[in-house]
């Protein structure tokens, strides 16, 4: 028996061996199987633990830790807490009036009368306008645009927060298209002010509104210019322009900064198609708070005035005034008792300078004697006959338009 077991001890002790080495050096031929998910399983390398040193470390997420830093905006992310805090104060104005209807003229005679009677009210129609407004003072005033509520037999406000009120007229001004309103609610919101004259071109704009009655609406922009004039709008013009969205509906409501406090308040559009083209206008709100504090206080606007009508000298006008004076502003026609008159300036007179600074824009000669209080001395440099003359002259308040002797819009 053993003669016959002993040639196979050495083969299988061999094979013992030999697979013991496999299993030491090879362990990958031998295989693993796979889990339920797929993931392969296979004999890993023992590691020995890291001793961590005494302070964390930190370190990035793995998924982002080969990846290049983020750029990060200088600017904010969202205007979000800006229009929380100015929308609330941006109120909706629905104003109506009744018009007379236009019927036949045989509709009056007694003939027709007798088959279609005349009934007045079958006459008259309710027409509706919409546009927005400010609230600016916790006793319920509000700046919105004369031409929103003009002519309004009723003025209807809504606020944000649901509820609604009817409107009375403080005061208006056409002059600057604006108007003021009151109402008489509690806890109003309140927007809050700051100084337009800080307004740079470049700053973010928002503009808050209701455009075509949608309800309200936040548009963003930026300040495309300030000071600008000339743009036949109104008498007296200092606007902010801007290329946030300003539709028909807008009009009154709020042009805001970046902190949510009110820049000015928007009044129109450049528009060749009716909507927004990137180029609308805001009142600045320091000429706004004037107004605002003249209707409020005095009922009326009080401006100065020189009792003149002016214009630019263009080449055209020496020949038409026989003038040969340097540029300035050639004074074309004097109120009659008027403060000019009084102080002896005549028609043809180039001035030339106002209290010391040149003159060389009517327009805007109007505006800065509007902002001179009545009663202030004014010392004007003129030009008359080849000479040079100085004359003081005592402002004075510039009338209503409508009692205006010689209404013009380059009358100062």
């Amino acid at each position: 028996m053993r003669r016959l077991l002993l040639p196979l001890i050495w083969p299988v002790i061999c094979g013992v061996l030999l697979a013991l080495v496999l299993l030491d050096y090879m362990p990958s031929m031998i295989g693993g199987g796979e889990r339920s998910g797929g993931e392969t399983v296979s004999q890993r390398p023992v590691v020995e633990p890291v001793q961590l040193p005494a302070t964390p470390v930190e370190r990035d997420p793995p998924s982002t830790r080969d990846a290049p830093p983020l750029q990060r905006s200088e600017g904010a992310a969202s205007y979000a807490t800006a229009v929380e805090k100015a929308a609330p104060a941006v109120v909706n104005i629905y104003s109506s009036r009744l018009v007379e209807r236009d019927q036949h003229p045989l509709m009056s005679d007694p003939f027709f009368e007798q088959f279609f009677g005349n009934s007045q009210s079958g006459r008259r129609r309710m027409l509706s306008s919409l546009g927005s407004g400010v609230i600016v003072s916790e006793e319920g005033y509000i700046l919105t645009n004369n031409h929103v509520i003009s002519g309004a037999d009723e003025i209807q406000v809504a606020l944000r927060d649901g509820r609604e009120t009817i409107a009375t007229v403080i005061g208006t001004d056409p002059e600057t298209d604006l108007a003021v309103l009151h109402i008489d609610l509690d806890n109003l919101p309140v927007i809050g002010l700051t100084d337009s004259n800080n307004s740079r071109v470049g700053d973010i704009a928002l503009a808050i509104g209701n455009p075509f009655g949608v309800g309200q609406t936040v548009t963003m922009g930026i300040i495309s210019a300030t000071g600008r004039s000339h743009l036949g709008l109104n008498a007296y013009e200092d606007f902010i322009q801007t290329d946030a969205a300003i539709n028909p509906g807008n009009s009154g409501g709020a042009l805001v900064n970046a902190d949510g406090a009110l820049v000015g308040i928007n009044t129109a559009i450049f528009s060749r198609s009716g909507g927004s083209q990137g180029i609308g206008f805001a009142i600045p709100t320091n000429l706004a708070h004037d107004i605002l504090d003249d209707l409020v206080v005095h009922g009326r606007v009080i401006r100065g005035w020189l009792g003149i009508e002016a214009r630019e000298v263009t080449p055209g006008l020496p020949a038409s005034f026989n003038i040969n004076a340097p540029r300035g502003v050639v004074v074309s026609d004097v109120v009659e008792g008027g403060p000019a008159d009084q102080a002896g300036v005549r028609t043809g007179d180039v001035i030339l300078s106002v209290n010391g600074r040149p003159l060389l824009d009517a327009q805007s000669a109007m505006v800065d004697i509007a902002n001179i209080a009545p009663g202030e001395k004014l010392p004007l440099e003129l030009y008359r006959d080849g000479k040079r003359l100085s004359v003081t002259i005592t402002v004075g308040e510039r009338p209503a338009r409508s009692m205006m002797p010689t209404p013009s819009d380059s009358d100062s």
